[in-house]
């Protein structure tokens, strides 16, 4: 039976020591001290040892048991992180076997760690009373057995107990055999019949050795009585009690009542109750009634710590001949853990550019229930551009379900909840905040869809004349804004020359000083761009107006300058009242009411002899002229404009009262300042051409001033 056991455990070990469908196996003794190696975890599954770092590798637990185990990033090996206590953690079984999952990200992956606890003789085997009572008759016949207690080791397998032995004596000898379920016993044969006159008692050592390299031991004294007849044990009902208990059943809660009978009467036949092989964890959670064998909850019995119990209790007669039953007790789950989310990764802040499906978090679901008190369903409870992916086991991954807009939405608080399948279900819940990063996928956009600017002539360099202004709903730099001018040409110059923009406020200002009668208007692109990269533009037209000021005095075109030449103009001497004689002809660079022109007389020979037409300069007779007029008539003529403040010029038309030539000679005696020696001269060539000339000049300036008027502005 031993062989076999042995051959079982052998097999269970090589069956977890390799691994199905990629999971890993490893044995590593108990009491192995931290940093031992367990294992070449990265050469095991095939991964460059320098990836693990940077696939944030770690070990996890399924529950929130203790992490025994640990990974040492820098050399890729499997190690311990915390000494092992088989007997703690596993008890009596003999397969102890702890899982981990080793996680990757970057992809996602997970792999299983199987770590089978292999047993070390830390543990000697122990007896559950020093001290061992027997009453034995004087009258038992040899080869008579009497079943000792049985000793208790808390190691397993060769490190259990293997054997027993007595100290030699004359009366008794020991038989050890193994139980139904490999453990050894021994029983106490008489050798050699008692004489209660030659002896009444005897002390005798009962050493238990384990089959640890070293062997370890245990004693216990058996103290022998010699007494009259006791010769039946007690009797159990059933040798193997079976019960099942829910976790958190309250104390003092009734567990099993034992029962075994003795065919012995009086003293011999009363039975006591006592439990054996009980370990310490167990010892703690139930007590027996010596007197009815009723075994009680004395603790707190929680499924995830303990499962299965395993305990002997024996019965002892009045004399002190025992027997043993078996009690399994099989703990069952009561949903009493509510789910618990962990947060083993969080990619914050995710770009707003990220496209649907991209991995945000992943989160880790444990119950430590079973069965459907731990199955777990996880669900976001907000209406948010988020979803939980069942991954691997109990891995969620949290993933976009569509494209994020920073400028709509900065920040998320997503709540995820997990619900068991208990009943009543047990549910947690667990708050990420996400940040939305800002991407630069808004171009800045005017305030306005054009810009008009007006500035007035002969302004000062350096001069605003407009702003522009444009917003971008990115963040930060992606939001910041800056201006420029569109390189172009503005009558063959550079627009540079002309205006500057303040990178910073768009505030427009004039580079030089403007001149409305050279050109009235332009326009130039201003673009705005952002910060970003790569940056992002858009562009808006300006259209500047220059605005006229009155920097223009009138400009006589006719009668000529003085000094340049002298005209003189023949008035007919019977000309009527009215009858038009000559005309001033002006005009005004600037425009509109700048260029509006008034004529007046300021001086004449014989005023109130001629007037003036205010906007025409047609100069006519007031009144009929006669032979008492004066033959020589000079006017003073003032031209005004209508600016603010007005400006004005001035020329003299000289006239002659005759009616023909032939009266030319007689007027030798006329003169003039300006030109005595020429006058006459003059005279003559005015009367002859004088009509000619007055019509060609008239048709001339008028063909000027119709060509001004239609000349094109200059638009850019």
């Amino acid at each position: 039976m031993g062989l076999i056991l042995i051959m079982f455990t052998l097999g269970f070990i090589f069956i977890f020591l390799h691994p199905v469908r990629g999971d890993l196996s490893y044995t590593v003794p108990e009491e192995s001290k931290r940093q031992y190696v367990i294992g070449h975890l990265a050469k095991d599954l095939g991964i460059d040892g320098k990836l693990l770092s940077a696939r944030k590798a770690r070990v996890e637990t399924e529950d929130s048991a203790k992490r025994y185990c640990d990974i040492n990033l820098s050399s890729g090996n499997l190690v311990v992180a915390e000494t092992i206590d088989r007997e703690e953690l596993c008890g009596s079984r003999i397969s102890c076997i702890v899982n981990y999952e080793l996680v990757l990200e970057n992809p996602l992956e997970v792999h299983r760690i199987s770590l089978q606890i292999e047993d070390v003789n830390d543990n000697s085997p122990v007896f559950p009373n020093d001290r061992i009572s027997f009453e034995i008759t004087e009258s038992a016949h040899k080869g008579e057995r009497f079943p000792l207690e049985e000793a208790h080791d808390l190691d397993i397998g060769r490190n259990a107990v293997q054997g027993y032995s007595l100290e030699k004596n004359e009366h008794f000898i020991l038989s050890v055999h193994e139980n139904a379920d490999g453990g050894k016993s021994a029983t106490l044969v008489l050798e050699k019949e008692l004489d209660r006159e030659k002896q009444k008692d005897m002390n005798l050592i009962l050493t238990a050795f384990d089959g640890g390299n070293p062997p370890k031991s245990g004693t216990a004294v058996i103290h022998v009585t010699v007494l009259d007849a006791n010769d039946n044990i007690p009797v159990f009902s059933q040798p193997v009690y079976r019960v099942s208990l829910a976790e958190n059943t309250p104390l003092g809660t009734e567990v099993i009542t034992v029962s075994a009978t003795d065919a012995d009467e009086g003293a011999n036949g009363d039975v006591t109750y006592e439990l054996s092989r009980l370990s310490e964890k167990s010892g703690k959670l139930f007590s027996l009634d010596k007197i009815t064998g009723q075994i009680m909850v004395s603790g707190n019995i929680d499924y995830e710590k303990e499962n299965f119990f395993e305990v002997r209790v024996q019965a002892k007669d009045g004399p002190g001949l025992v027997s043993s039953a078996k009690i399994i007790i099989d703990i069952t789950d009561v949903n009493d853990n509510e789910p618990r989310i962990i947060l083993k990764s969080l990619n914050d802040p995710i770009p707003e550019n990220s496209i649907a499906g991209t991995e945000v978090a992943i989160i880790n679901v444990q119950d430590k229930d079973s069965g459907d008190n731990r199955h777990v369903h996880c669900h976001i409870q907000q209406d948010v551009p988020f979803k939980l992916n069942p991954s691997i086991k109990n891995y969620f991954s949290l993933i976009t379900t569509s494209m994020l807009d920073r400028e709509k939405e900065s920040d998320y608080n997503i709540t995820i909840t997990a619900t068991d399948g208990g009943s009543p279900p047990l549910s947690s819940s667990i708050s990420i905040h996400l940040t939305v990063s800002d991407v630069n996928d808004n171009p800045p956009v005017f305030e306005q869809q054009s810009y008009t600017a007006y500035v007035m002539e002969n302004n000062k360099p350096g001069t605003s004349i407009s702003s522009v202004t444009a917003r971008d709903p990115d963040w930060r730099q992606n939001g910041t804004v800056l201006y420029s001018l569109v390189p172009s040409e503005i009558n063959s110059l550079p627009v540079s020359s002309f205006l500057s923009i303040n990178s910073d406020t768009g505030v427009i200002q004039a580079v030089r000083s403007f001149d409305y009668e050279k050109f009235r208007n332009f326009k130039v692109q201003v673009v705005a761009r952002d910060n970003g990269s790569p940056p992002l533009s858009s562009n808006v037209t300006v259209s500047v107006f220059i605005s006229d000021e009155n920097d223009n005095s009138p400009q006589i075109l006719y009668p000529a300058p003085e000094g340049k030449s002298l005209m003189t103009e023949m008035v007919p001497k019977a000309a009527l009242s009215g009858s038009l004689v000559s005309k001033v002809i002006a005009v005004d660079a600037d425009s509109g009411q700048n260029a509006w022109l008034s004529y007046q007389i300021v001086k004449s020979t014989d005023p109130g002899l001629f007037t003036i037409g205010l906007h025409s300069g047609e100069i006519r007779a007031q009144k009929d002229i006669t032979e008492s007029d004066s033959m020589k008539q000079n006017l003073v003529i003032s031209v005004k404009d209508n600016g603010q403040p007005p400006l004005s010029a001035t020329c003299s038309v000289y006239l002659l009262i005759s009616d023909n030539l032939a009266e030319v000679p007689e007027l030798k005696d006329m003169t003039f300042e300006e030109n005595n020696s020429k006058l006459t001269f003059y005279l003559i060539i005015a009367l002859v051409s004088v009509s000619t000339f007055f019509l060609t000049f008239i048709i001339l300036i008028l063909a000027v001033r119709f060509c001004h008027r239609r000349k094109p502005q200059t638009v850019v």
